[in-house]
């Protein structure tokens, strides 16, 4: 081998050489700093949370979770107040509709017992418990019919939607009708929409009565094609129709007999005195 080449492999040695202690000086030296940054940081970190500044910083820190710990509570405290407020706007609310209806009812009531005693002419209150019926109730085919003492037999003076001769004679004590005639108590049938017409058992019996003592009966056999059930104020219709009507019934047929017999005794007078 020539000896300058041996030179020159020497001289690449040694620069390698060099370059490597070099390196690993740097290594040493960039080891020791980060071991010195490290334990930098850790003094730092000892010395923030040892100073009073930090301490005064945790405090407010503290004071401020607390605080919002207490805004949530009284947040979910509003939102509480705010649900109940809301129910009770819905009971005033469903209240209101309520004492409406009631307003509504009485009104009614009071014009149909107005009418029922705003004449003593039998046929016109008649027609008015016809009309009573019809309107305030929704009842389509009905009659009513009325008791003849001599005979303790039920018959009908008054219908709509059914022939008055369609309308059986009924004893008293006799099936549905001549029952609630002696009981005096209101008849409805159990379901209404399983109810099939039937003249001898009405959907509804209402005894018209003075007192304890019963002139007569209401039967019912269908509603009106907009009426699917009764409503409150029909039960309260049923009881004046009970005790008005039958007053209103009682008191036109008296009078109608009383100016009938006053007519017959003028006219007997007025012979005597020709």
């Amino acid at each position: 081998m020539p000896l300058d080449d041996d030179k020159g492999i020497l001289n690449r040695a040694d620069e390698f050489m060099q370059v490597f202690k070099k390196g690993a000086e740097f290594t040493q030296e960039l080891l020791r700093e980060n071991e010195r940054l490290r334990f930098r940081i850790l003094e730092m970190e000892n010395i923030h949370s040892a100073s009073p500044a930090a301490q005064a910083d945790s405090g407010e820190t503290m004071r401020l979770m607390q605080r919002i710990s207490e805004l949530e509570s009284e947040k979910t405290e509003i939102l509480e107040r705010i649900r109940q407020i809301e129910e009770e706007n819905k009971d005033f609310a469903n209240r209101y509709v309520e004492i409406e209806s009631e307003n509504n009812n009485l009104a009614n009531l009071y014009i149909a017992s107005y009418q029922l005693h705003s004449t003593l002419d039998f046929p016109e209150v008649l027609q008015i418990i016809i009309e009573i019926v019809i309107n305030l109730i929704g009842a389509e085919n009905f009659a009513i019919m009325l008791l003849d003492e001599k005979t303790s037999m039920l018959e009908a003076v008054a219908s709509e939607g059914v022939d008055r001769e369609d309308v059986p004679k009924v004893h008293m004590g006799e099936g549905v009708i001549g029952d609630v005639a002696k009981t005096g108590d209101n008849y409805f049938v159990p379901d209404l929409d399983l109810y099939e017409m039937n003249m001898n058992s009405p959907m509804v019996c209402i005894p018209l009565k003075i007192k304890e003592q019963c002139i007569g009966v209401l039967v019912i056999y269908k509603l009106l094609m907009q009426k699917k059930a009764f409503a409150d104020v029909d039960f309260e219709l049923f009881t004046l129709l009970a005790g008005h009507a039958a007053t209103a019934i009682f008191s036109s047929r008296l009078y109608s007999d009383s100016e009938r017999k006053l007519n017959t005794i003028q006219g007997f007078l007025d012979l005597l005195t020709k």
